[in-house]
């Protein structure tokens, strides 16, 4: 009997002691350097899936290796009871960039949005409507978190299932469906909560036409208008705020994924007019906006402006674009290109998941998302090579190639 490997000891204890509740590939990793992982074993893979967008600054970023050395040698954590030195800082730099007033951490996405409708409600009872005034609209596909909160405004049936009863007043729409927003926002909608790009939702971007109606309807029946950029925000579509991509500023936006390049943190930002609905004791955190997050946040921001990593995203991202409409164009099993600057899709006829599977032996990490989709979430640090490397990866993979069709040239 052959002895277990390190992976499949790991894989092991985890079998006994954690809740079963993830469904992981079949590899460990143990380091990381760029827009490279490396495993157990020490094999090299290129990485389109950065922690699921979190990586954007890729892996062991010296810049950031040095923030965190230093600040966990000064003080990790005090609690929110003191002031820190960096999340006056951090609140600041990210309403310069937003335009928007004041700012909440949280640790994680999931907890940017709860705080979100908590202040959108609380604005709503505030704005004359009483309890009545606590209904809000969410788009069909959406992905907001796990919490029940987020998981009520979440629009797949399979991440509610089994957790009812859910938050009442929750109406969905279909995304890019006006007449059908129309006809559910009135003067007893608190809030219209939305991701500008559906990440888990599958790389489905809002049209301008519908954030503008949405815009419009929110401040006719003193709503707030929500985003959910934890996924497509903080430099992904090419600008640092998604909003900033479509030309339609929401009264408040919750961003976490990227935003302290690994270490947890959230945040929900928010206009001065629902901002002032809240008062002291109303709510709060253990762990949101310590010290040694802060800081990451503020170096990460500032990687981001002197390394021209928005500039890469719209060069890299528009390289990777057209190479996937062309996988499209001559692939059978392809359907379609999503997405812009590092947040795509390739949405396919076949199931995704055993194509990231054999990535895995190729050395590439994609990930798969509403079963026929390819997502792709790569650091900003990505270049046209490494493009390169994952499109020659997937045309081995794609195999067939369409027929020509009448008229085409050979």
């Amino acid at each position: 009997m052959r002895a277990m490997s390190r992976l499949d000891q790991i894989a092991d204890l985890e079998k006994r002691f954690l809740l079963p509740t993830y469904n992981r590939y079949p590899v460990g990793f143990e380091r990381g350097k760029g827009v490279f992982l490396y495993d157990f074993e020490g094999k090299k893979y290129l990485d389109f899936v950065a922690g699921l967008g979190v990586n954007a600054l890729g892996h062991a970023h010296p810049r950031i290796v040095k923030t965190i050395r230093e600040q966990a040698a000064r003080v990790i954590h005090i609690s929110n009871l003191y002031y820190n030195e960096y999340q006056g800082l951090l609140a600041e730099r990210l309403c310069q960039l937003s335009g928007l007033d004041r700012v909440f951490f949280s640790n994680s996405g999931t907890e940017a949005m709860e705080g979100a409708i908590k202040l959108a409600r609380l604005a709503g009872h505030k704005a004359g409507g009483g309890d009545a005034k606590s209904q809000m609209v969410a788009l069909e596909g959406s992905y907001h978190g796990r919490t029940f909160g987020a998981m009520s405004l979440t629009g797949q049936e399979k991440y509610r299932r089994g957790f009812e009863p859910l938050l009442e007043n929750v109406t969905f729409v279909a995304q890019n469906n006006v007449e059908a927003l129309r006809g559910a926002v009135n003067a007893n909608t608190c809030a219209i909560v939305l991701e500008p790009i559906f990440g888990e939702g599958g790389i489905l971007e809002c049209s301008e036409d519908f954030l503008r109606a949405c815009r419009t309807l929110a401040d006719q029946h003193q709503a707030a208008l929500i985003f959910d950029e934890i996924q497509c925000g903080l430099g992904r579509t090419g600008k640092i705020f998604a909003f900033q991509s479509f030309g339609v500023v929401p009264d408040i936006v919750a961003i976490a994924k990227p935003i302290a390049a690994g270490v947890p943190l959230g945040a929900f930002l928010s206009k001065e007019h629902f901002a002032s609905a809240i008062s002291p004791g109303q709510h709060g955190t253990t762990f949101g906006g310590g010290p040694l997050a802060c800081r990451v946040g503020l170096e990460y921001l500032a990687i981001v402006e002197e390394e021209h990593l928005l500039e890469n995203v719209v060069k890299v991202g528009g390289y990777l674009h057209q190479q996937i409409q062309e996988l499209v164009a001559k692939y059978a099993a392809t359907r379609e290109a999503r997405g812009r600057g590092l947040i795509q899709g390739l949405v396919l006829d076949i199931p995704a998941r055993p194509l990231v599977e054999q990535g895995l032996a190729e050395g590439v990490l994609f990930n798969a998302t509403q079963d026929t989709v390819l997502r792709f979430l790569p650091p900003f640090l990505l270049e046209e090579k490494h493009v390169d490397k994952g499109i020659k990866v997937l045309k081995k993979l794609l195999g067939k190639k369409r027929q020509p069709r009448r008229g085409d040239r050979a």
